[in-house]
C-alpha cells in the first residue's frame, strides 16, 4: 500500500521517496540488486547524502544543473537522489549520444556539474574547452588529470545530509526528449509532479506492494525507465534489478530467470527479440516468477500480445504515457484488456480527443489526443514557442492520435505528422504495420506516405524479413494481397521496399522521418 502524503508548499521528492522507507522500518530491505550486490534502503539514503555532500563542497547550489550520464547502476541512482535533495535538479542524459549531442545538452542545461563512467568520460573530453557552464567532471572508474574521481570522493563524503527546503513547485528533475521528430527538448518537471503522474498507474495498474521485485529493460535516462527502476520501486517501498549492459534478448532472458522478478517492463521490441530467441533455440529460461508484463514507447501490436500470451500464459499490459506528462496515463488494465488498444483512462487524469478545430470528437472518430493532470510538465527549458504550441493553460496537446470505442478504450493511431491520407482518407500507418506482421515472412516494417506518380500520398511499407526468408519482386506481391485481404482496399502498401534494419531511437521507437529522409535523397 503506498501512503501518498497531503502535499504542503514544502516538499522534497528526494527526501519523500528515501527517507520514510526508514521511519516505515524497511531499512533493511533490499532496495537495489545489481550484477551480485544487494543494496538496502537505509544504503541507499546514505550513498545519496554522500553525492549531496559532494556537490554542495563543489559550490552546487539550489536549482543548479547536475548531468548525469551513467549506465543503469546504483550511482545513477545515488547521484539522482543525492541532488534532488540538496535542491539541484538532476538531468539524467542517454548513454548513446554523441559527444555532438553532449554539447547541446550541457550548454543548453547550463550544469555546472557531470557524472559520467571512465567509458563514456571521452565523448566529453573532446569537447570540454567549449562547454560555457561545467566546472566539475566526476567519473565514475578511472579519472584522468583534471577529473575527479568519484569513489575517492564518496570516501572523504559523510553520509549524513540536512535536506533542503524545496518548494513543491520548484525543479525537481530533466529529461531530454528522445528527439524522434528533432532537436531534443528539456522537459522540466517540479517537486510535486510526480505525486500527481504516478501512484494512479501503480494502483490500478500491477498493484504494487513493497514485496515486488520489478525489472526494466528500458534505461533510467528514458522516462520509461525512469518510472519503472526509480520511481514505482521507491514509491512503493519495492526492489528494482539494474543492469548496465545492452538489453539485447540473451541478456534480458538471462536476468529474468537468475533473479526472478514479479514484473518485467519492457517495449515491443524487446518483447519480439525475446519471442523470436526462444522460437529459435534450446535456450533455457525461468519466467515463472513474472506475474505482470507491460509494454510502452510504442504501440504494441496484436500478434505480438496473442504470441507473448500464449507461450507464458501472461497478457502484456500495454498503455501510452510520455516524458511531458511523465508517465503512463492510459492503459490496459489486469482483466480489462483489449489486444492491440492501449486501454483506458487512468484515474486522476482528464482526456480529450479534438479534431484540427480544437472541437471534441465523437466517439469511433479520429483527433488529437490533449491530457490534464498536475504532474504535466509546466514547460519546455528554454523552448518558449514550443512550450506554447503544446500547452494550453491546464491542458497539455499530446500530437498523438487515438480513437475511442464505445466501452472507453483509446486505439493509437500513431503521431499527428505519421498520418497518411491515401485516396483522400485519412489512415492510420499502425493498422497497416499490423496486418504485415501477421505474415509469416515479416520480422519488422514501418509505413509512410509517399508520393505516386501523380504526387498523391499513398502507403509504402519498409520491411525487414525473418532469418531465411529473401526478399523478392514475388514477396512484394504477396505483401501487398495479405493486406488487401484483411484491411480496406486503399491502405493497401503501394510499394514495399526490403530493409535490413529500421531506424529507431535509443529508446525503440522508429524514426519515421528518416525514412522519408530516404525518399528525398532518391
Amino acid at each position: 500500500m503506498i501512503n501518498i502524503p497531503e502535499i504542503t508548499s514544502e516538499f522534497n521528492l528526494g527526501a519523500f521517496l528515501l527517507d520514510r522507507h526508514l521511519k516505515e522500518n524497511r531499512g533493511n530491505k533490499v532496495a537495489i540488486y545489481y550484477e551480485g550486490q544487494k543494496i538496502t534502503y537505509e544504503e541507499v539514503l546514505a550513498a545519496a547524502n554522500r553525492i549531496g555532500n559532494i556537490l554542495k563542497d563543489l559550490g552546487v547550489e539550489q536549482e543548479n544543473r547536475v548531468m548525469i550520464c551513467l549506465p543503469d547502476c546504483p550511482q545513477l541512482i545515488f547521484s539522482f537522489f543525492g541532488a534532488m535533495r540538496i535542491g539541484a535538479v538532476p538531468v539524467p542524459v542517454s548513454t548513446m549520444a554523441l559527444s555532438q549531442d553532449y554539447f547541446y545538452y550541457l550548454n543548453d542545461s547550463r550544469a555546472k556539474v557531470l557524472i559520467t563512467s571512465e567509458e563514456l568520460a571521452p565523448k566529453f573530453a573532446v569537447i570540454r574547452d567549449k562547454l560555457k557552464h561545467l566546472r566539475h567532471f566526476i567519473v565514475l572508474g578511472r579519472s584522468q588529470p583534471g577529473q575527479l574521481n568519484y569513489d575517492e570522493l564518496v570516501k572523504e563524503s559523510s553520509p549524513y545530509l540536512e535536506v533542503v527546503s524545496t518548494s513543491k513547485d520548484d525543479m525537481a528533475f530533466w529529461l531530454y526528449s528522445s528527439g524522434t521528430t528533432g532537436t531534443p527538448k528539456g522537459v522540466v518537471h517540479l517537486h510535486h509532479d510526480l505525486i500527481y503522474f504516478m501512484p494512479p498507474y501503480c494502483k490500478d495498474v500491477i498493484s504494487i506492494t513493497e514485496e515486488d521485485v520489478v525489472f526494466s529493460s528500458s534505461k533510467m535516462y528514458f522516462s520509461y525507465g525512469r518510472n519503472n527502476s526509480i520511481e514505482i520501486p521507491f514509491l512503493s517501498g519495492a526492489a528494482v534489478i539494474l543492469s548496465p549492459h545492452l538489453p539485447k534478448p540473451e541478456t534480458l532472458v538471462e536476468i529474468i530467470t537468475k533473479y526472478r522478478p514479479t514484473i518485467f517492463f519492457s517495449v515491443p521490441t524487446s518483447y519480439l527479440g525475446i519471442l523470436n530467441l526462444i522460437g529459435d533455440s534450446s535456450l533455457k529460461y525461468d519466467f515463472s516468477s513474472l506475474r505482470a508484463c507491460v509494454s510502452a514507447g510504442e504501440a504494441l501490436p496484436r500478434v505480438l500480445f496473442e504470441r507473448w500470451k500464449e507461450l507464458f500464459a501472461l497478457e502484456i499490459l500495454d498503455g501510452i504515457g510520455s516524458t511531458d506528462v511523465g508517465a503512463i496515463y492510459i492503459s490496459n488494465l489486469p482483466g480489462k484488456i483489449k489486444a492491440g488498444s492501449c486501454g483506458v483512462l487512468l484515474d486522476g487524469f482528464e482526456a480529450k480527443l479534438v479534431n484540427e478545430d480544437g472541437q471534441e470528437v465523437s466517439t469511433g472518430e479520429t483527433g488529437t489526443l490533449w491530457i490534464n493532470n498536475d504532474g504535466t510538465t509546466p514547460y519546455y527549458w528554454n523552448k518558449h514557442e514550443k512550450t506554447k504550441e503544446t500547452i494550453y493553460g491546464e491542458w497539455f496537446n499530446t500530437g498523438d492520435k487515438f480513437y475511442q470505442d464505445e466501452d472507453g478504450f483509446y486505439w493509437y493511431s500513431g503521431r499527428a505528422d505519421d498520418m497518411i491520407k491515401a485516396g483522400g482518407i485519412w489512415m492510420s500507418p499502425l493498422e497497416v504495420e499490423g496486418v504485415l506482421l501477421e505474415h509469416p515472412a515479416v520480422m519488422e516494417c514501418a509505413v509512410i506516405g509517399a508520393p505516386d506518380a501523380s504526387n498523391l500520398e499513398k502507403p509504402l511499407a519498409f520491411v525487414v524479413t525473418r532469418d531465411g526468408v529473401k526478399p523478392s519482386p514475388q514477396l512484394e506481391l504477396e505483401l501487398q494481397e495479405f493486406v488487401r485481404s484483411k484491411i480496406a482496399h486503399y491502405k493497401y502498401p503501394r510499394w514495399v521496399r526490403f530493409i535490413n534494419e529500421l531506424p529507431r531511437t535509443a529508446s525503440g521507437k522508429i524514426q519515421r522521418y528518416k525514412l522519408r529522409e530516404t525518399l528525398k535523397a532518391k
